[in-house]
């Protein structure tokens, strides 16, 4: 459970649109992510704000097929 809580803070952002769907995304799927995937997921919180928000509003393509999966699960939230 320590580790939801770390996804948690490290998904708190300055962009509050980011703040928003993070925070529904792990609270509704994040437990079911298997280990790549949440691997996946860290990378995409390494990230700056505004090219995350870009990747997840569409804006900009994603750099891997594997990010490209999460991102459309994050934007089905």
């Amino acid at each position: 459970m320590k580790n939801i809580e770390r996804v948690r803070w490290r998904s708190r952002r300055g962009l509050l649109e980011l703040d928003i769907v993070l925070g529904r995304f792990i609270e509704a799927h994040y437990m079911q992510l298997d280990e790549a995937e949440k691997i996946v997921f860290e990378a995409l919180l390494d990230m700056p704000d505004n090219p995350l928000w870009d990747m997840i509003a569409g804006r900009t393509e994603a750099a891997h097929s594997e990010q490209q999966a999460l991102l459309d699960k994050i934007r089905a939230v």
